[in-house]
């Protein structure tokens, strides 16, 4: 993505750290800059000034998705606090600025020491960033999907994996496995073929995270019926 000026900064700055978060774009587009903490590498999402699910609060630490991806992060905020002297409660994520311009029509002129109001822009951003890229758009929540196949596939224990689904800001990990754990289409073929190739027992972590899942479906069934809720 182009970085000639502070908008395309931004726009860079906000499709990396949605893939190093997974935070939504409602939270995004409240996040404050005192909400980043670059030492501890860490997003305090706090309900009470942030805009997540349910109201709820908790801690996103940065997902292991590249030095290059953290580092853009990390600059923007540098460019926030050092160059352009922002504070704590300023935006993490300023709105653009409109002003008139030289041809007596409203131009772009920089940044807005103010929040975006909707997430409409937000989508914008990311859509014209793919069809610049020559990319079929993908929005915002897809890199949540995106970070739940990865953990997926690098997680080897049940704990390792309820870190990851509660960084998510998950209740459980059966979350992401119900809304965000679909096979591709093209990886759900490479695993039918190699089941039918000789291969050694499966690792016992793998087994642990199945016996987990077992648990969990067992136990919210168990919760359901005694409820009364078996929708």
């Amino acid at each position: 993505m182009p970085t000639g000026t502070e908008i395309e900064r931004r726009n860079q700055a906000l499709i990396a750290f949605t893939v190093l978060t997974g935070a939504r774009d409602s939270a995004i587009a409240s996040m404050k800059l005192k909400h980043v903490d670059l030492v501890a590498s860490r997003v305090d999402q706090d309900a009470r000034e942030v805009n997540t699910k349910f109201s709820k609060t908790f801690e996103t630490f940065f997902f292991p998705v590249g030095d290059e991806i953290r580092a853009i992060v990390a600059d923007w905020v540098t460019y926030l606090r050092e160059e352009k002297l922002w504070g704590n409660d300023d935006p993490l994520f300023p709105a653009t600025r409109v002003a008139p311009g030289t041809g007596c029509q409203f131009e772009v002129s920089g940044l807005e020491r103010k929040h975006w109001s909707t997430t409409s822009p937000i989508r914008k951003i990311f859509r014209e960033a793919f069809e610049k890229a020559g990319l079929a758009y993908f929005n915002p929540h897809s890199f949540r999907n995106t970070l739940v196949q990865l953990g997926l596939k690098i997680c080897k224990s049940p704990e390792e994996f309820k870190a990851w689904s509660q960084n998510l800001g998950h209740e459980s990990p059966m979350t992401a496995f119900r809304s965000y754990g679909e096979v591709a289409c093209q990886r759900q073929g490479e695993i039918i073929r190699e089941l039918a190739t000789p291969r050694e027992p499966v690792r016992s972590d793998f087994s642990e995270i199945a016996k987990a899942v077992v648990r969990e479906l067992r136990d919210s069934r168990m919760e359901m019926h005694a409820t009364g809720d078996d929708t």
